[in-house]
C-alpha cells in the first residue's frame, strides 16, 4: 500500500511525517526540513503551515525533483 512506504521511489523506511498528501520517512522528512529553511528560511514555514495540502503538494514535488537528481543511482 503506497501510504505505509516512503514518497521517495526505491526508499523502504516506515513512514513518518506527512508531506502533502503523502508521507516521508524520518531521513527523508528532515531533508525536506532543511531544504525548505535553505529555500525561504522562517518566511518559507510560515508560508508552508498556510497552504492547503494540495498547494503542499506543488512544493514537496518540486523537493522530491531534487532529491531524485542529487540521489546516487
Amino acid at each position: 500500500m503506497n501510504s505505509d512506504s516512503c514518497l521517495i521511489g526505491g526508499c523502504t523506511e516506515t513512514i513518518y511525517a506527512p508531506a502533502g498528501t503523502q508521507s516521508l520517512c524520518k531521513e527523508h522528512f528532515l531533508q525536506f526540513l532543511m531544504w525548505r529553511k535553505k529555500k525561504g528560511g522562517l518566511s518559507m514555514f510560515k508560508k508552508y503551515s498556510a497552504m492547503s495540502m494540495d498547494e503542499r503538494d506543488t512544493i514537496v514535488e518540486e523537493w522530491t525533483h531534487t532529491v531524485l537528481h542529487t540521489t546516487p543511482s
